[in-house]
């Protein structure tokens, strides 16, 4: 995959996780993923930890007076317009958590929650032009929602970015996909789509912008993020010696070799291996 220049509108294109302080998870992920880090912040903000594999931004982690408990993990989608995605996504039956508020000359940005109580992030770029690594060991490949009720959750990120999903419920969960994004990344990366041919993908998968999987217990909806590794095993036990925790062991699907860790924090985050069918 090709790196990364910014995004279409409608596409997520960043992640990052703040904490009142950033010691202990920059010492586990640097270990971890071999990421290494980079305040951003202007003199007198708080740091804002930018980290990168091989020199490109993959992710970042920030510093902040109060702290989540546990933190987690954002998922920022592109838009042209803030402020407008903010008053949309609000006439769509969300929330506005964070009103829109410029970060330097980075962009701008909102947090926000879907009508199923799922937050989120809107991007309106300047400099920071989102992840430049994905989609390789050590770097974000994909988040999901995870929602009690799909068809709601599904209703409002139609209406406010123009994404669509199949029912979840045969599966266990569904792509989320942008229509026309996969022409878009063909022309980034020239025979994509013939080499997700090549191993089985199925058809419309370049369009597919993360996951959808339906909540069936009392936990609460949320956006989680995935990072790609090349071995989930060893990254499983890599973690727990830099003092994290495996959440959910590793198992094998059709696909890949997944694992649920958590950073010394307390951060929740998934690990996935590709291993398409032979």
């Amino acid at each position: 995959m090709a790196d990364r220049d910014g995004y279409p509108a409608g596409v997520p294109c960043w992640v990052d996780s703040g904490r009142v302080s950033a010691h202990a998870a920059k010492d586990f992920y640097g270990g971890l993923f071999g990421w290494e880090f980079e305040n951003r912040s202007p003199e007198g903000f708080p740091p804002y930890f930018g980290a990168q594999l091989g020199g490109r931004d993959v992710a970042a982690i920030g510093e902040q007076a109060e702290q989540l408990n546990p933190p987690v993990w954002n998922t920022y989608v592109w838009v042209e317009n803030a402020d407008a995605t903010a008053a949309k996504a609000v006439a769509a039956g969300g929330k506005v958590e964070m009103a829109p508020v410029d970060a330097g000359q980075a962009g701008r940005f909102a947090a926000l929650s879907d009508p199923t109580g799922a937050g989120f992030c809107v991007w309106q770029a300047n400099q920071h032009r989102g992840a430049v690594a994905v989609n390789e060991p050590g770097a974000w490949v994909s988040s999901e929602l995870n929602t009690p009720d799909v068809d709601t959750a599904m209703a409002f990120y139609g209406t406010l970015f123009g994404w669509e999903a199949d029912d979840p419920s045969e599966e266990g969960h569904a792509t989320i996909r942008k229509p026309g994004y996969g022409d878009y990344l063909e022309e980034l990366t020239p025979g994509l789509r013939k080499m997700h041919a090549d191993v089985g993908a199925p058809k419309d998968f370049a369009d597919v912008v993360g996951w959808l999987t339906p909540i069936t217990d009392s936990t609460p909806a949320h956006w989680s993020v995935t990072f790609s590794v090349a071995d989930a095993d060893a990254t499983a036990a890599r973690a727990g010696e830099l003092g994290g925790e495996v959440v959910k062991p590793v198992v094998a699907s059709e696909w890949s070799r997944d694992g649920v860790l958590a950073d010394p924090d307390g951060a929740v985050f998934t690990i996935g291996q590709f291993t398409p069918p032979e």
